[in-house]
Formats: C-alpha cells, structure tokens, sequence
C-alpha cells in the first residue's frame, strides 16, 4: 500500500471518527447512486414487474460504489496533487490530514469488496449480465481517478458519469427486477444520468484553475469553462424535455410531467454556473444535488403513477 504524507507539515493524523467518516463519504453525492435506483425501481413497480429485495440489493451496491469511489478518488486526488491547500471545495479528509491516506485507501476497497458481496446476490437473482455489470462498474469507479490510465484526468469523468450512474445504473436495476429491460427504461436513464453529470461539470468548472496545475485534463480544462457552462445547460435541457418523448411514446402518463415542478430548482445553480468561477460555484454543488434529488423523486412517482 502506497505511504503518502498526510499533510503538509508532516503531522500524523489524528485518530479517524464518525464525523470524519462523514466527510470522507461526502453524503450530498450519495444521490448519484440513489436516484437511478429509485426511479428503475418505480418504472419496474408501474410496469408490474417489480420486486423489492432485488431493488433494495441494488440500491446497497449502487451507494457503496458510490462511497467507495469518493474515497479513492479523496486519495488520488492528493496523490497526484490535485487536491493541496489551494482547493477551492469542500475540505477533504486525505489533503487536509484528518484521515491518513492508506487508511482512505482502504476503506474504498472494503465499500467495493462489500458491493462485490451485495453483487453476488444479483448475480444469483439477474445471471451473468450482471457480472459484466458490476465487474465494470467496480473497475471504472477505481479507474475515475485510479490506475494507469485515469479517466477524470483525460477527460472522460463526464462520460463515465453518464453511462454508469445513468444508462447503467436504471437498466441494470431494471433488469435484477424483470428480467429484461424495458425501451422505456432506456430512456428514463437519461436525464437520470445527465442531472448526475451536472455534478461533476460543476466541480470541474470550479476547480478548472487547480486541476490544471495538477495535469487533470478535464473537459473543461480542454475546452475552457465556455464549454462547461454550455454543457451544464444541455444536460439541463435534456433532463426536462425526455418526460415528453416518454409521454409522446406512451411509455408513461402525463403524471410524467411531475418532475417539471422541479424547474425553480435548476435557476440559483443556473445563474452560478453561467456568472460564477472558482469557489463562489461551490453553492451551485449543493444546488445541483438538490435538483438530483428533487427531480428524480418527482420523476419515480411521475414513472410509478398511471
């Protein structure tokens, strides 16, 4: 296991505790693992072929992937110097010394090695695609910013985002529970995974000076925080205008349009994110993950209703 100085000054950190656990899981993300599970769920339950132990296992294994990749990337990001006293979020447990990196490390293996345990319930419930499933989802959540060739450091954060915590995540709990995947499930996923992706557009706009010096080559890093912010606004875009492919489609009633209630939620983020730069945007995070949750509750009663 890699040995890493735990702060600046050389201190040995102090002993972890339940507070500095907390921050370490960082709980306003933990709707990214949520939501998708919650909205397939409500789809499957709709279209009568939902079943709860196998949605309850999903969501288990969806959240401690989610834990388990905030803190290897908590320790990666101080590895390679992302994260150093000129952070501009939310203070991280690694970089700030509160908890030592090995132990950080750690911990991310043991939430992986915990859904892998979950994942052999699935395995035993959906088959072999499962395996695929969650044998990728485990390699990408290490990879975002693990390994040899990290994908938040090229530039692919934003992809992985979507395809696993949205198009992944909704089909494959959509499968454990019917055994097949239904066409409305595909495209219930994406604005699931595209209000996810948002997260990580706001991050990457706020920390587009210091990931620079870090060589995190992220997309806004690549193509300038114009870019970001347009990006910001199509993934908005898309979320809002998918409930009407899916009524038009009738693959849902107009109890579909619920999630529209949510739109006075998107304007204080909005207004961040085409105004803002550098820590002012961290207020845009916590607006965002609201709108996660917000929006994909609204949209699990909208899918569930007929």
């Amino acid at each position: 296991m890699t040995t890493l100085v735990s702060n600046p000054s050389g201190a040995v950190p102090p002993r972890p505790t339940l507070k500095t656990w907390l921050m370490a899981v960082r709980p306003k993300t933990l709707t990214a693992g949520a939501v998708p599970v919650l909205v397939a769920t409500a789809l499957a339950y709709s279209n009568g072929v939902g079943r709860l132990l196998p949605a309850l296992a999903a969501l288990l294994g969806a959240v401690l992937i989610q834990i388990g990749t905030n803190f290897i990337n908590d320790f990666y990001d101080f590895k390679k110097g992302a994260d150093t006293e000129e952070r501009l979020g939310p203070k991280r447990v690694t970089q700030s010394g509160l908890i030592a990196p090995g132990t950080v490390l750690l911990g991310g293996l043991v939430c992986f090695a915990l859904a892998t345990l979950v994942g052999l319930y699935l395995v035993a419930v959906g088959g072999w695609p499962i395996v695929f499933i969650g044998v990728a989802s485990l390699v990408c959540g290490y990879a975002y910013t693990g390994g040899p060739y990290p994908l938040g450091y090229h530039g692919l954060g934003d992809l992985f985002v979507l395809i696993f915590f949205g198009i992944v995540a909704v089909t494959g709990t959509y499968y454990v529970q019917a055994g097949f995947v239904a066409p409305a499930a595909w495209w219930v996923s994406l604005p699931v995974g595209a209000i996810g992706t948002c997260l990580i557009v706001v991050n990457n706009q706020r920390d587009a000076s210091t990931d620079v010096k870090a060589g995190k080559r992220t997309v806004v890093v690549r193509f300038g925080q114009g870019f970001g912010r347009a990006e910001y606004v199509l993934l908005l875009v898309a979320s809002y205008v998918t409930p009407f492919i899916l009524f038009a489609r009738g693959y849902a009633s107009a109890w579909v349009f619920l999630p529209l209630l949510s739109l006075p939620l998107v304007v204080p983020p909005l207004k961040l994110m085409l105004k803002a730069e550098g820590a002012a945007l961290n207020p845009a995070l916590g607006g965002t993950a609201r709108l996660q949750m917000v929006f994909g509750l609204l949209f699990a009663v909208g899918l569930y209703l007929r």
